[in-house]
């Protein structure tokens, strides 16, 4: 018969638990960089146009309209459904340039993931 067990965890020899801390810290470090970034897009300021520049919305990358700008001459009372489709268009192309800017920067973080 044996005398005792010897093994289990913690009686190898090794850096296996600094190879998994460095990996925790690495993780939060680009948590924290993930973050900044995140914080900087719902910040920054983005403008979508439509009718030739004659529609123009601004938006913050956290998708809050901060301006829309109607040029007189679009302005039709007879024909108001084509300014509403303008303003929709402005709000779609400002929309799809917040999301071409988080995709540029937060691509890197995600990329390789299975989403």
């Amino acid at each position: 018969m044996s005398k005792g067990f010897r093994g289990g965890f913690g009686q190898r020899s090794g850096s296996g638990g600094n190879n998994m801390q460095k990996m925790m810290q690495q993780a939060q470090q680009l948590q924290r960089e993930m973050e900044k970034e995140q914080a900087e897009l719902s910040e920054t300021e983005f403008e979508g146009t439509s009718g030739g520049g004659m529609v123009k919305v601004t938006m913050t990358g956290a998708h809050k309209v901060t301006a829309i700008e109607i040029k007189p001459e679009v302005v039709d009372p007879d024909d108001v459904e084509m300014l509403e489709d303008l303003i929709l268009t402005a709000l779609n192309d400002c929309g799809e340039k917040i999301d071409e800017a988080n995709q540029e920067k937060m691509g890197k973080y995600t990329q390789g993931l299975p989403f």
